[in-house]
């Protein structure tokens, strides 16, 4: 397997440069397994699928669905491109190469579990302070708009909020400057981790069920659906800063009082 990937990495670093890589190269990452994780949830919902495991009755219109992905699509030119090819001179000043040898799976998955703790933390209080009562009406209120998510709305926000959060996913690579294949890896599992938990249903084989600390779509949902400045479930991929600051209570009162069979009140209808 090891050698596949490497025999791979070196067709691309032997026809196309490290700019082109790491701006334009990691652009198509992002836009392919962003849109082929996402746009599957769309077609749930409109066909009725699998509804049994869908977290709120409510579906999303046909206009509010495409409104989605024509903003994503101007957001994602605009501003996610521009900012992926600024931010290539800093991460080349910090270390970042794209050359061979591959790093070790060791140091990918200290890097990576080290960019989850970092992200989890930055973004757990900018995320808090966009619901804050100002930037919540002028910048935040923009990704609220769907009070019933589905995956694609994970990246459906106000330019501004997608400047200001997206500083949380790419810290932790500015800072160590990492191979260009980590980058690579971790960004894939930060889209799949948010467009999961922006999808608007709990499977069994959701990895909240399985990974203590995952949040996970039930726990985000939750966020959504209340419309509130301070509804709480600030967390990005794990929920321990919830947890410790105590943001999460409404959330944890509501399971407890599901698991006693008491309806939930807050699932719109």
């Amino acid at each position: 397997m090891a050698s596949v990937i490497e025999s791979g990495w070196l067709y691309l670093i032997t026809h196309f440069s490290d700019f082109q890589l790491a701006s334009l190269g990691s652009f198509l990452l992002h836009e392919s397994v962003f849109f082929l994780s996402g746009l599957p949830f769309i077609y749930l919902e409109r066909a009725g699928l699998l509804s049994k495991y869908k977290i709120q009755t409510k579906n999303n219109s046909l206009i509010a669905q495409e409104k989605c992905i024509t903003r994503l699509l101007l957001y994602h030119f605009s501003v996610n491109l521009p900012l992926m090819i600024a931010s290539y001179p800093v991460f080349r000043f910090m270390g970042m190469k794209s050359s061979l040898p591959l790093p070790s799976w060791k140091v990918v998955l200290s890097q990576i579990i080290f960019y989850f703790i970092l992200e989890d933390f930055v973004f757990y209080w900018g995320h808090r302070v966009l619901h804050s009562k100002w930037l919540y009406k002028h910048v935040h209120s923009v990704h609220h708009e769907y009070a019933t998510p589905f995956g694609l709305t994970s990246e459906y926000a106000h330019p501004a909020e997608i400047l200001f959060l997206g500083f949380a996913t790419i810290v932790g690579p500015a800072i160590t400057g990492p191979h260009l294949i980590t980058l690579w890896l971790w960004m894939v599992l930060r889209v799949l981790e948010t467009v999961e938990a922006h999808c608007g249903y709990h499977f069994p084989w959701s990895l909240s069920n399985f990974l203590p600390l995952y949040g996970g779509a039930d726990f985000h949902d939750y966020h959504h659906r209340l419309l509130y400045t301070k509804s709480g479930n600030y967390s990005s991929t794990f929920v321990y800063m919830d947890w410790i600051f105590g943001t999460d209570k409404g959330y944890r009162k509501l399971k407890a009082l599901k698991h006693y069979g008491v309806e939930d009140n807050s699932k719109q209808t």
